[in-house]
């Protein structure tokens, strides 16, 4: 696969399956109490260690005989959708905001990015865009797979802290959590026929 389709393809998964994600919301919660470009800087950072520990996962993985990274690639993958696909159907209260803090005027840039970066780094552990990074590094370019996830990742951090909770009115979230779970069945099938056929 060419270069650019895997970052694309890193980008494109990464950023769909992100945006109704804990992460997002906590990036988003933060916006509200203290400046949004410090907020940025500080889950950002978070963002892209969590990409790099995912793509380190994927690394490890693609050291297992080919056959085996392909079947517990598309498991994961087939798991993914389908995991997306339930919580399409069930809401789960991530939009909490919590009451805004005194304090927030005069917290300082290191402050915030310090208390961004505990809580998206810890928010964002385990989640399925981790899973979907380190199954594209077990197959392709490690690099590209996290320039292209961590792009992705930053994007929705970006809009999280810029547009805030009004676009939540109009972004339906369950339905894009069903778009990502259909591309992640599609990658699913498409990894376990290519395991079977060899």
């Amino acid at each position: 696969m060419h270069y650019a389709a895997v970052a694309a393809i890193a980008f494109a998964l990464t950023f769909l399956a992100e945006l109704p994600d804990k992460s997002m919301f906590a990036a988003l919660v933060l916006s509200t109490r203290y400046r949004a470009s410090w907020v940025w800087v500080g889950a950002a950072a978070a963002l892209a260690v969590q990409m790099a520990i995912a793509v380190t996962a994927g690394q490890l993985l693609a050291l297992l005989p080919r056959p085996v990274v392909d079947g517990v690639v598309a498991a994961l993958f087939l798991a993914g959708s389908a995991y997306l696909w339930w919580t399409s159907f069930h809401a789960d209260g991530d939009t909490d905001a919590g009451a805004s803090r005194p304090d927030a005027a005069r917290r300082s840039f290191l402050a915030v990015a310090a208390t961004s970066f505990g809580v998206v780094f810890v928010a964002e552990l385990g989640d399925i865009t981790q899973v979907t990074a380190a199954n594209l590094a077990a197959r392709y370019d490690p690099l590209l797979v996290f320039a292209g996830a961590t792009l992705g990742l930053w994007a929705v951090s970006a809009i999280a802290v810029t547009v805030g909770a009004q676009s939540l009115a109009f972004v339906p979230v369950a339905w894009v959590r069903r778009i990502t779970g259909l591309i992640l069945l599609g990658f699913g099938i498409y990894v376990a026929v290519a395991a079977a056929t060899g």
